[in-house]
């Protein structure tokens, strides 16, 4: 990876529909040029997927951060909890938590579903949850 590709990065991050012809004009290439290095990077495994951001006002949004018990291997749990259907995100971390997993519903009904369901997750001790009030 180059300035370039930070560069077509940062633009796809902000907006994945950008075009090819815009990139190009933005980092100093072709549009081929750029077709070329974006493939490479999906090949490569840098870019994982093309996604989109649904607005907090159509959907509710939530930070869970988990406490996996030491004798509990962490990507055990992470596994079982990235099946539970709210889960959008999951996170390992360091610190006082070891996963902090990212949740969207539409009510916040369903946000506590997937809250009792993770916390009935083997190997789970301790959840702190927090809801998002706004993305900037």
């Amino acid at each position: 990876m180059d300035e370039i590709d930070d560069g077509i990065l940062r633009i796809l991050n902000e907006n994945a529909r950008t075009t090819y012809v815009d990139i190009g004009r933005a980092v100093g290439l072709s549009e081929g040029a750029v077709r070329n290095r974006v493939q490479a990077l999906v090949d490569s495994g840098v870019i994982r997927k093309f996604t989109i951001e649904v607005s907090t006002s159509m959907r509710l949004r939530a930070l869970t951060m988990i406490s996996v018990d030491p004798s509990t291997p962490t990507s055990s749990v992470s596994g079982a909890v990235g099946k539970l259907p709210a889960v959008e995100r999951l996170y390992e971390v360091t610190g006082e938590y070891d996963i902090v997993a990212v949740l969207s519903s539409p009510s916040i009904e369903g946000v506590n579903r997937c809250i009792e369901e993770m916390r009935g997750v083997g190997g789970v001790v301790k959840t702190n949850t927090m809801i998002v009030l706004r993305t900037l």
